[in-house]
């Protein structure tokens, strides 16, 4: 995602946060103490560069090498994009009290299905066939 934003711009730390931020609709803000050590790891990987400006602010850009690795990965990122997306509406959805009792009843039984216990290959084809039918159901409300 850093990579991704700086593409378009290249910009300073706290920019850095404040645009993710906005990619997650205000839900995501990481810290400096995330950020900057990210920061330093896709420099010494030679993604992007870091230069002290006047006044001492570091000034953030992708490198030829960052542009390159960007594109020979742009489907994952698509994918990360999405991910996000989904999260987002299951955060909105989760503000109805309701909905959040459904969705952590679903996240319990399924934890309680999937992973705490041996399921055969007809059993996890069962419980698929249960979350797709669901997801088809919902689809066609009106």
């Amino acid at each position: 995602m850093i990579l991704d934003i700086l593409s378009r711009n290249a910009s300073h730390g706290y920019e850095l946060i404040k645009a993710i931020e906005a990619l997650t609709q205000g839900h995501y803000s990481p810290s400096p103490g995330v950020i900057y050590p990210t920061l330093d790891l896709l420099q010494d990987q030679g993604l992007i560069t870091i230069d002290v400006e006047d006044g001492g602010r570091k000034r953030i850009a992708i490198t030829d090498d960052g542009s390159q690795w960007l594109a020979e990965n742009h489907e994952h990122l698509g994918h990360i994009q999405t991910r996000m997306n989904a999260r987002m509406v299951g955060h909105e959805l989760r503000k109805d009290p309701q909905m959040k009792r459904a969705l952590e009843n679903f996240k319990a039984v399924l934890d309680l299905k999937v992973n705490q216990q041996e399921l055969s290959a007809a059993q996890l084809k069962q419980v698929i066939g249960v979350i797709d039918r669901a997801a088809l159901e919902i689809s066609q409300l009106d």
